[in-house]
């Protein structure tokens, strides 16, 4: 009897192994980042263990940047591969980010620095929109690097603009309100040429973590992030 339990035990564990192997590991759950209530969970870049600057609130909530000074807002874990999903709201004029795969060292005096950016902006008023090349300033592009394909996916300011950002094993994907507007490849000849034609060339530490943090990035103007929350893959 116990060698046919033993027996029934191996084939199990063998066909739950062949299972894995053939359908890879299960992704990982939703976990969000933003209570809706407190700052739990993140910090001012190169400031973790430090009080959060009162420049950043929460309010009905969203995360707000109320005004200039509160620096960048970032994550207090690292990730690598995962799905970022929340909402934002410009004001009138505002420019502000989505930063990732961000590396904290005194080094680099500010989280655009190391991370590429998902550029959050009023295209209508703010003059950025105008900058650049193609419109890779505007909002949900790659900053400086790469335009989004449809500039009709954004909101206007004052409404909600919902993101997707899938960042997984070199390629990374910016969703605008359901519509893939930028996809790009982490490194490689096409990275490389988009950033000896950006504002970027030169920079030692730019885009060269593949581990990181998210920030969201204080450029003076009043802006509101919620529903934040991460998949890792």
């Amino acid at each position: 009897m116990m060698a046919r339990v033993a027996l029934l035990a191996l084939v199990i564990n063998v066909a739950n192994r062949a299972e894995t192997q053939a359908t890879g590991p299960k992704k990982g759950k939703w976990v969000k980042l933003f209570d809706g209530k407190t700052l739990t969970g993140w910090h001012t870049y190169l400031k973790a263990g430090q009080p959060v600057s009162d420049k950043w609130k929460v309010e009905d909530g969203a995360i707000t940047l109320a005004s200039r000074g509160g620096g960048d807002l970032v994550t207090d874990k690292e990730f690598t591969n995962y799905e970022l999903e929340l909402e934002w709201k410009i004001s009138e004029k505002g420019n502000s980010g989505i930063i990732y795969r961000v590396h904290e060292d005194p080094k680099y005096k500010a989280s655009y620095q190391t991370g590429p950016e998902m550029q959050v902006l009023d295209n209508e008023r703010h003059p950025d929109a105008k900058a650049g090349k193609n419109g890779n300033r505007t909002s949900g592009s790659l900053y400086d690097l790469l335009p989004p394909s449809d500039f009709s996916a954004q909101k206007v300011a004052g409404e909600w603009n919902k993101v997707k950002l899938v960042v997984n094993n070199g390629t990374v994907e910016h969703y605008l309100n359901g519509k893939k507007v930028v996809e790009y490849k982490t490194s490689g000849p096409e990275w490389d040429k988009m950033v000896s034609e950006s504002k970027f060339k030169g920079w030692e530490g730019f885009n060269k973590f593949n581990t990181g943090h998210i920030a969201l990035q204080d450029h003076g103007d009043k802006v509101w992030y919620r529903n934040i929350r991460i998949k890792e893959l």
